[in-house]
């Protein structure tokens, strides 16, 4: 039956050299979070439908097509989540986080779904991290969540990483923008694909995304709703800038950049990295200051963004190497047997990593083994029970007391 079975079209396998990579993205991303002080939240693989239709927007390409949405035995509708803010925002409201002290700073980590054409960094079970800091509408707010972004992709090396910041201002500048963007597109209507031709009166900012090739002549002369911000959206967007060149991040402001959520206003941002080809970003997000009361809690302006740990992963290239093992314990006679687990347990307690013949090899086998798996010393029982202890660098061997081995491991460790 080997081969029989495949993993489902768009998912994929992490496999140990994958997994490793993929451990070290998430250390890095949990220490800066931490020092930043956001703390973990777990939101559930699936939500109420409802919740993604309200929050992320029924024009949305997520809900329109992308959703994988299916009714329980009660006949309710559940969606596996597309995204993570509205469940994170849904957890904030349902447990009455707004009664915290202001701003509640939240990072996660899990597996998301969407029902998209598979290709290289877009998958139909992907995973992602990233932050939420809910409860304050400064600038600072908008500047530390770029930061923090910023910080990870370089402290992974990431290369050839560029931030796009743009703004799409508060929600009543935003509804005058897109009276004005509608009537560019209905103007030119003749001229655009059928896809955003159909979507000017729900979502007309998608159009700005397209890759037809008429619509992009469109798109060229558009209004921008970066060259008319006024007054606080403006001023907000200035600060934005200013904290961002105060920390020394380079960014270009884009007027055309928007988001594929409806929740978005104000603060706006994508890191994308030229070595990911047509899929580009590896993380972004914004502000959406009405997501919450519109999910039925009070106004609450927020801040928050997402990263592909596929994507950085893909950036990156190759996996993580296997690290090496402090010990490995080798038996030349299977009598040795018992005393070789008892001495593995007791140096793993101490804090070495440590393995032991699994497979009965011979001791030439054993040997071959550890220097395989990057063993730094081996521990060899003898079958009259003594012990010799073999430096794999040096190949350097010299028996060591019997009645006290573990100090023997563990006295040279630093």
């Amino acid at each position: 039956m080997a081969g029989k079975y495949q993993a489902p079209r768009g998912t994929f396998d992490v496999l140990p050299e994958q997994a490793r990579g993929r451990a070290r993205v998430e250390r890095a991303a949990a220490a800066i979070f931490a020092r930043s002080g956001y703390e973990p939240i777990a939101t559930p693989a699936f939500e109420d439908t409802e919740l993604f239709e309200r929050g992320v927007g029924r024009s949305t390409d997520i809900v329109r097509k992308e959703m994988f949405s299916f009714e329980d035995k009660g006949g309710r509708s559940l969606t596996l989540r597309p995204e993570g803010t509205a469940p994170i925002c849904r957890a904030y409201v349902e447990h009455g986080m707004h009664k915290l002290a202001q701003p509640v700073k939240l990072s996660y980590l899990g597996p998301f779904f969407r029902h998209e054409r598979p290709q290289a960094g877009r998958y139909r079970q992907f995973h992602q991290l990233g932050v939420e800091c809910i409860g304050t509408d400064s600038p600072l707010a908008d500047a530390e969540a770029i930061l923090l972004l910023s910080d990870l992709l370089g402290e992974l090396g990431v290369p050839g990483v560029e931030l796009r910041l743009g703004s799409l201002g508060s929600l009543d500048a935003r509804r005058a923008y897109l009276e004005e963007l509608k009537a560019h597109l209905h103007a030119h209507e003749a001229e655009l694909s059928r896809d955003v031709r159909e979507r000017i009166d729900v979502n007309p900012l998608r159009a700005f995304d397209s890759d037809d090739e008429g619509t992009q002549g469109v798109m060229a002369s558009a209004p921008t709703i970066v060259g008319a911000l006024q007054g606080e959206d403006a001023a907000h967007f200035a600060e934005v800038r200013a904290l961002l060149d105060a920390a020394g991040i380079a960014y270009e402001v884009d007027p055309t950049l928007v988001r594929g959520l409806d929740y978005y206003t104000r603060t706006i941002f994508s890191f994308v990295c030229d070595q990911l080809g047509a899929q580009s970003e590896v993380g972004g997000g914004g502000r959406y200051d009405g997501l919450i009361e519109q999910l039925g809690g009070p106004a609450t302006p927020a801040v928050g963004w997402a990263a592909g740990i596929e994507r950085i992963m893909l950036a990156l290239g190759e996996g993580e190497e296997a690290p090496g093992r402090d010990a490995f314990i080798a038996i030349a006679d299977e009598g040795q047997r018992q005393r070789a687990m008892a001495l593995a347990v007791e140096l793993r307690r101490a804090g070495l990593s440590t393995e032991l013949d699994l497979a009965a090899r011979g001791l030439k086998g054993q040997l071959k083994h550890a220097n395989r798996i990057g063993a730094r010393r081996v521990l060899i029982l003898e079958a009259d029970g003594s012990a010799q202890l073999r430096d794999m660098s040096s190949g350097e061997q010299r028996p060591v007391d019997p009645a006290n081995l573990v100090d023997e491991m563990t006295g040279g460790e630093s």
